[in-house]
């Protein structure tokens, strides 16, 4: 019987297989389940008006900052996304505000039994709850990120006013194919019939699949990157502002934002673009939106993303974990001041490690650490993956060790950078 938070908590994590820690063998390649739950609960899904965001890098941001966006109106806007790094109710927010314990613990005490006879995982059940929730709480409109793929992916079950594709990069090939190609096929599964959609990121090799599928069903596409961009420059606080053009047109200089790291041209980019589009059926006071953006990443409880812990050291954290992203976050760090440069990573098991080491720098010390997860990579395999790639450094038990390790061996002017994988960002910040 669940009858408290806890209860239902170890219900979701022991009853239901789930990605983030068990990896493939978690994750359903079939709508069927998703689709019992949502009858289950009455097809919230159908009630709520809902954005719909998809994309190798830059999905969850993007997702953030148009729910920004949405909240300056004073709408009710609820986020979901995935993983979560703390807190399993970081998953499901309204403005800001996490799902409440009650909720959760009163959706799995009432249909703990059904749930059990449908066998889901642990992210269908989720997905149900976030929509349950959104219709129960009224919310004006929701953005809703993947968690892996589109076209397969739980949350494709809603019909939104706006599909969004941030971009395309190898990532979980095992389960979306092994070309780019592949990929964007399984992306722009989110596409459907009338309803517009946004690319983020114009890849040439790419953009034709988009377009036939778009045309296939009759939906308006749109690429962000060939109507805006957008020049940042970084204020004394290490946040980012911008000057944001569009049509080669100065649109509005002097763009202030919460927001950090080498990624956030291309996010903000499709995220203003989509919110431009969102205009067309939503009122939306720029003015209001522009003056929010400074306050976002607090107002919409946006983490793990360029993460500055400390300053003497430098410590950062960044959840980049495929070759993408991680090329881009290497980049930015050749542009930074430091003496000596210091890594602890740490990757899931199901990593194709020798491209994405390859991007590593040589003349860096490394500590290799396993993420407290199932999928976590033994931190001595790693060390000897490391090795053969040329990355000289100690494995260590746990993401702190690791850590606390590299703090000992920097020195004030020095760079500690911690990622390779979400969940070894959780464990420090």
């Amino acid at each position: 019987m669940i009858s408290s938070y806890k209860q239902a908590l170890d219900f979701i994590y022991a009853k239901l297989p789930m990605f983030q820690r068990q990896g493939p063998v978690a994750y359903k390649k079939d709508l069927t389940n998703t689709i019992k739950l949502c009858n289950m609960v009455g097809n919230p899904q159908n009630e709520i008006k809902s954005i719909h965001i998809a994309g190798t890098n830059g999905k969850g941001t993007t997702t953030h900052i148009i729910a920004a966006g949405l909240q300056s109106q004073g709408y009710k806007v609820g986020v979901y996304t995935s993983p979560h790094y703390k807190d399993f109710r970081e998953r499901i927010k309204i403005n800001g505000k996490y799902i409440t314990a009650q909720y959760i613990t009163n959706f799995i005490k009432k249909y703990h039994q059904p749930i059990e006879e449908i066998q889901p995982s642990f992210f269908e059940v989720t997905v149900a709850m976030a929509f349950a929730y959104f219709r129960d709480q009224n919310v004006d409109y929701a953005v809703i990120e993947t968690g892996l793929g589109g076209r397969l992916d739980s949350t494709n079950v809603i019909t939104p006013l706006v599909s969004v594709i941030t971009n395309i990069s190898y990532d979980h090939q095992n389960l979306l194919g092994d070309t780019l190609e592949e990929i964007a096929g399984e992306k722009a599964g989110i596409i459907k019939t009338g309803i517009p959609v946004i690319i983020g990121e114009t890849q040439e090799q790419l953009k034709n699949i988009f377009i036939q599928k778009a045309q296939n069903e009759n939906a308006e596409v749109t690429f962000a990157d060939q109507h805006i961009y957008a020049v940042p420059s970084k204020r004394k606080d290490g946040s980012l502002s911008f000057e944001i053009y569009q049509n080669d047109r100065l649109w509005k200089s002097n763009v202030e934002t919460s927001l950090s790291g080498p990624f956030q041209s291309k996010n903000i980019v499709t995220a203003l673009y989509s919110l431009q589009k969102l205009s067309e059926f939503i009122h939306l006071d720029w003015e209001k939106i522009w003056q929010f953006l400074p306050t976002m990443t607090q107002s919409t409880k946006y983490l793990g993303r360029w993460q500055i812990l400390q300053n003497h050291p430098f410590i950062l954290a960044d959840s980049a974990h495929n070759e993408g992203g991680l090329n881009v976050v290497l980049n930015e760090i050749n542009t930074l001041k430091y003496n000596s440069l210091h890594f602890v990573l740490g990757f899931v098991n199901d990593k194709d490690l020798s491209k994405i080491l390859k991007l590593f720098p040589r003349n860096a010390k490394y500590y290799w650490a396993k993420a407290n997860i199932p999928r976590g990579l033994d931190s001595k395999t790693l060390s000897e993956i490391g090795k053969e790639q040329g990355l000289q450094g100690k494995s260590y038990l746990s993401v702190r060790k690791a850590l606390s390790a590299a703090k000992l061996s920097a020195k004030a002017d020095d760079l500690i950078y911690i990622g390779g994988s979400i969940f070894v960002v959780a464990e420090v910040i």
